[in-house]
C-alpha cells in the first residue's frame, strides 16, 4: 500500500501546482542559500505535516480496529474514496468552499508573513502550514491513512504521500516556471482513476480474502466475550 502514497503524491502535485506553484516560486524568489538547501527543508516542513496528520488519522483507525470494526472501516473508507475520485472536481468544490474558510484565510496570511521573512528557519515554516492548506488529494491520502488503523502507517503512508509531490514542486523552484495548464491537465487527467485504484485497493484489502499484502486473512482472537479482528500480514 505504501508505494501508492508516493505515485498519488507524485500525480497529485501537477494538479496542486495551482495552490502551491505561486509559494514554491515566492521560496524560490526569497532563496539566497546555497544549492537546494532552504528548497528541501520548505518542502520536509510540509511533508512533516503530512506524516503528523498521518499519525493522528491512524490512531482513529487504530481506535476504530479495537472496536471490532476493521473490516468495515477498510471497505467504508474504500469506498468514500472511490466517490471523492469518481466525483473529484466536486469534491475539491466542497472541500475550497467548505466553512473552514476563514481558517485558511488566518493560514494563508501566516503563511504569506513567514515567506516575506525568509530564512531556513521561516521557510521551514512555511512548508508545515502549507501542509494544512485544503487539498482533495492530500484527504484522500488522510483517508487511505485511517484505513490503515495504525498510527505508524498512517504516518509512513503521508511521508511518503509528502516525498511523491517533491520532485515536481522542487524542479519548479529550481526553474522558476510552472507548467501550462494545458500540460497540468493533461498528466493529471489519470489521477481520479488512480485514487480510484486505492479506493479498490482497500475495499479488497478489508473483505479479507487471505491474499498476502493485498488481502490478509482477517485473524479473530476472543478476549472474553469479546472479539477483535485484526489483520495479520507476513
Amino acid at each position: 500500500m505504501i508505494w501508492t502514497a508516493f505515485l498519488l503524491g507524485f500525480l497529485g502535485s501537477f494538479h496542486c501546482l495551482g495552490m502551491c506553484g505561486p509559494i514554491a516560486l515566492a521560496v524560490s524568489a526569497k532563496d539566497n542559500a546555497p544549492f537546494l538547501r532552504n528548497k528541501i527543508i520548505y518542502n520536509l516542513g510540509r511533508t512533516l505535516t503530512y506524516s503528523v496528520l498521518g499519525a493522528v488519522i491512524g490512531m482513529i483507525g487504530f481506535s476504530l480496529a479495537l472496536a471490532g470494526i476493521q473490516q468495515w472501516v477498510s471497505i467504508i473508507m474504500g469506498v468514500v474514496i472511490l466517490l471523492m475520485a469518481f466525483f473529484y472536481k466536486r469534491s475539491e468544490q466542497i472541500i475550497t468552499q467548505s466553512g473552514l474558510f476563514g481558517a485558511v484565510y488566518k493560514l494563508k496570511s501566516s503563511l504569506g508573513y513567514f515567506l516575506k521573512k525568509g530564512g531556513s528557519t521561516a521557510f521551514f515554516a512555511s512548508g508545515l502550514l502549507n501542509g494544512l492548506l485544503p487539498c482533495g488529494m492530500v484527504y484522500i491520502a488522510l483517508i487511505a491513512s485511517l484505513a490503515l488503523q495504525s498510527p505508524l502507517l498512517g504516518a509512513v503512508y503521508m511521508f511518503f504521500f509528502g516525498l511523491g509531490t517533491i520532485p515536481m514542486l522542487i524542479g519548479v523552484m529550481v526553474s522558476g516556471k510552472i507548467l501550462s495548464l494545458k500540460i497540468r491537465t493533461k498528466l493529471t487527467s489519470v489521477l481520479p482513476y488512480f485514487a480510484m485504484f486505492i479506493g479498490i485497493l482497500f475495499i479488497v484489502r478489508g473483505l479479507g480474502l487471505g491474499i498476502h499484502y493485498v488481502s490478509p486473512k482477517l485473524q479473530v482472537f476472543d478476549y472474553g466475550s469479546d472479539q477483535v479482528e485484526i489483520t495479520m500480514c507476513r
